[in-house]
């Protein structure tokens, strides 16, 4: 039988059990926690982070799992014993994906200019530069380009030496008022293969309206390989050398034919450095045009032409290398430039009027000419031609008319005034017996000469002040002479005095030396040609 006081010794027991047990689960829960505290702040940096993530990692797939399955999560299985805790494990890491390998990029075409552009540079489309590689195709390509926009620019970039073969830029279906911008080098090819058989011209513009070349850049046809190979016969010399004779009356009126094996196989067609054909409203202004094979610059059935500030440069002994040549061409001015050559600085040439010539220096080269006209038996018709304010040094002549026999036609309206001269040979030159063969015959008919005004003409000459040679049958007729003053500097060749033949017109002053040849008035009997010979 129990008794009362077994039975509050067994509650007292019961109570006692009870608190230990208590006390113990409360101390493995500060152990744990003690844990847990310890190795968050004691783990290393890459530990941390990992865990970190880990962390999150389970926390949103926890959270997850919550809200999927709406069940308690289930009792996590305790750790096996061991004598320091268990920590997470990291996640996986996937590795990234391999990235595609791209095929590399194609090499870069030349670029387009803009739609709508004005300016279309030759590097753009492919032009070197480089002076060897062949730029011919990127020229052409930017010219297309150009024709197509009114009023558009093709730009030729300085600090660069552009290699370019025979090449037309033409028209007429181009638009108007392009400009050729030269700032860079643009030079000739030296092979004959280039060439052909040979061309008349180099570079050619044709066919345009308010076609303009301007810049700061450089033409160089690159004749020295065609200038040794000149032959004479070919391309014989000016005749007016025949009026030059040295002390020793020795002159070689032809140079030895060169040998065949020391010719760089060069075509004997030269060309033209740069030509203009059928254009209307042309300008060329501040470029340089060197050592052409032939005539350097030439506009040849032209309208309303500008040349200004541009620069000649090849050496006085190249052959027919003129400056400027001009051929049936109309409202013509040429000023402020520098010509230097092998020939006539300015060739007036047939078909030609309304052409003004000042402030232009002139040498070396043989003069400004107007001709050769007539040559085999042709017409030809120049009229009111001014040349004025013009230095010329060291040239064969000064200010010239030639015409062959047998022509037919007239020069008129022409005046030469304040004209330089230093060391000229022969300074006023008209030669009505042209002829640069080895002979000619005597004809009776001529081109006329008349109206032909000299004024204030000084300097120095070498050889004969005044040479006029006029023709029988058709004398020049209306010379006019004022303020010349002409004095002779003793070189190497004998002083002649002024020649007349056939001459007439008027001294309007005294002249030094005296001219007495000229004829006063006019010739008895003149002359005529048939209408169809006669220049409207």
């Amino acid at each position: 039988m129990i008794t009362r006081e077994s039975q509050r010794l067994r509650s007292v027991t019961i109570m006692i059990l009870m608190v230990i047990l208590v006390w113990s689960v409360t101390l493995q829960t500060c152990i744990a926690r003690k844990g847990r505290h310890w190795r968050h702040h004691h783990s290393s940096s890459s530990s941390s982070s990992t865990l970190s993530d880990s962390l999150s990692s389970k926390k949103s797939k926890s959270h997850h799992n919550s809200h999927s399955h709406k069940s308690k999560p289930q009792l996590k299985t305790p750790p096996p014993k061991s004598g320091s805790p268990v920590l997470p494990q990291p996640p996986q890491v996937q590795p990234p994906p391999s990235p595609q390998i791209q095929p590399p990029p194609p090499s870069p075409l030349p670029l387009q200019p803009l739609e709508g552009s004005q300016e279309f540079n030759v590097l753009d489309f492919g032009a070197k530069g480089d002076g060897m590689s062949d730029d011919t195709e990127a020229f052409e390509a930017a010219w297309a380009s150009a024709c197509k926009v009114e009023a558009s620019t093709m730009v030729i970039p300085p600090d660069y030496i552009f290699l370019v073969g025979p090449i037309s830029f033409s028209g007429p279906y181009c638009q108007a008022n392009i400009v050729f911008q030269l700032d860079g080098m643009i030079v000739a090819p030296t092979d004959s293969e280039s060439w052909g058989r040979g061309l008349l011209w180099w570079i050619e513009f044709t066919k345009l309206k308010g076609i303009t070349i301007q810049g700061n850049g450089v033409i160089d046809g690159r004749g020295t390989g065609w200038w040794q190979q000149d032959n004479p016969f070919d391309y014989p010399i000016d005749d007016d050398f025949k009026l030059i004779v040295p002390l020793n009356n020795t002159v070689q009126e032809r140079p030895p034919m060169p040998i065949r094996s020391e010719l760089n196989g060069m075509p004997s067609i030269k060309p033209t450095a740069l030509r203009f054909y059928g254009s209307i409203d042309v300008t060329v202004t501040g470029i340089t045009i060197q050592n052409s094979p032939q005539c350097h610059l030439k506009f040849d059935n032209c309208v309303q032409v500008l040349v200004h500030d541009v620069t000649v440069s090849s050496p006085g002994d190249s052959p027919n290398t003129d400056g400027i040549h001009l051929q049936n061409t109309r409202d013509v001015m040429i000023h402020t430039s520098t010509l230097a050559c092998g020939d006539d600085c300015i060739s007036i040439q047939t078909g030609c009027s309304n052409v003004y010539v000042h402030n232009v220096n002139c040498g070396p080269g043989h003069g400004i000419s107007i001709g050769s006209l007539g040559k085999d038996s042709t017409k030809a018709c120049v009229s009111n031609i001014t040349v004025r304010d013009v230095v010329m040094h060291n040239t064969m002549t000064g200010v010239r008319i030639k015409t062959w026999q047998g022509g037919v036609g007239s020069v008129k309206g022409v005046l030469f005034s304040n004209i330089q001269l230093t060391e000229v040979q022969l300074p006023i030159v008209i030669d009505q017996f042209y002829c640069d063969h080895s002979k000619c015959k005597n004809q009776s008919s001529a081109v006329s000469v008349e109206g032909v005004t000299y004024e204030n003409i000084r300097g120095t000459y070498t050889v004969k002040p005044v040479h006029f040679a006029c023709s029988d049958s058709f004398p020049c007729v209306d010379v006019q002479l004022s303020g010349i003053e002409l004095k002779p500097v003793q070189l190497q060749y004998h002083m002649y005095d002024p020649f007349c033949w056939k001459a007439f017109g008027l001294l309007n002053s005294p002249t030094v030396p005296p001219i007495d040849c000229l004829q006063i008035g006019k010739p008895a009997r003149n002359g005529v040609h048939t209408d169809h010979d006669i220049c409207v």
